[in-house]
């Protein structure tokens, strides 16, 4: 039973990851790697599926209950899935919260109703010929499969929660750096603006002295003097190598990084949004140069 269930549950995620595969090429014109895993698996389509087979078995032959059920259960799957993954990772993967009478941005009654159409079609013809398939496979055949197909699903886990905890950390790096810079920039500011007053201040004392105009005209120029080489030293020293670290970690996209962007487009940050924002805009920037090259 257990060799079956775990056959059933890697069989729905392939043909979820499957279906992902084929709307986002619908959708953007090209293949995209969809999914959660960097392998060609969507558990959550595993979980749906075979909550729905095992859950609602006594009611396939009564299409409206099997619709609703199926569209209540994989709602509740979707709102669970999305909500413990934003907790734990700190991104929301999806976001439906453009979309009318959505729960949270997690589950969107349209998709909804769409789970419930595909679960009577794979309840009513696509589950038979798949039981049909394991009962075939022989036991040791089917353990070894599955010893498998677990070593690489676990190794594929591990890596994509590895890549997701370091643009976590890639994240908050980005919005470090953007503060330093900020605070830099504001330093220079405010020392320009208090060597500026100081000047006023200076040049309204000097002004009751006899010789004024080469008094002001002196102190002016060695103000002038010390507050250019004070900015000019603060520019030339930080700001430069701070933005040249900004802008290497912003380019920076690992191959692992660089699919999950592309797999989840409306991926928000929960601590980091500004950062997220700016590793986007940089990925359009670029992709739209390509464009203009290719053109």
């Amino acid at each position: 039973m257990i060799i079956t269930v775990l056959l059933f549950f890697f069989i729905y995620a392939f043909l979820g990851w499957c279906c992902e595969v084929c709307f986002a090429a619908l959708k953007e014109g090209k293949f995209i790697n969809r999914g959660f895993l960097n392998g060609p698996l969507c558990p959550i389509y595993g979980f749906g599926v075979l909550a729905v087979v095992f859950l609602l078995q006594p009611f396939k032959e009564n299409f409206f209950v099997l619709f609703l059920g199926s569209v209540l259960i994989t709602s509740i799957i979707e709102l669970v899935a999305g909500f413990v993954l934003e907790k734990m990772f700190h991104q929301k993967w999806w976001d439906y919260a453009d979309k009318p009478f959505n729960i949270g941005g997690y589950v969107c009654p349209l998709f909804s109703l769409m789970w419930g159409v595909a679960c009577l079609v794979v309840v009513d013809r696509i589950h038979p010929l798949i039981a049909k398939v394991v009962d075939f496979i022989p036991e040791i055949i089917a353990i070894i499969l599955l010893a498998v197909i677990i070593i690489l699903f676990a190794s594929d886990l591990i890596a994509t929660v590895k890549i997701i905890l370091k643009l976590n950390k890639k994240l908050e790096r980005i919005d470090e750096l953007s503060a330093i810079i900020k605070k830099t920039s504001n330093e220079i500011g405010e020392n320009l603006a208090t060597k500026t007053i100081d000047l006023v201040n200076k040049k309204d004392a000097i002004e009751d002295k006899i010789d004024i105009k080469k008094k002001i005209f002196e102190e002016d120029m060695a103000i002038q003097k010390e507050t250019k080489k004070a900015a000019s030293e603060h520019w030339e020293q930080a700001l430069p190598d701070l933005r040249q670290a900004y802008r290497e970690l912003l380019e920076a996209s690992p191959f692992g990084q660089k699919r999950l962007l592309r797999a989840f487009p409306t991926l928000k940050s929960t601590q980091h949004k500004e950062a997220l924002d700016k590793i986007k805009e940089d990925k359009i920037e670029k992709t739209e140069s390509v464009d203009s090259k290719e053109a």
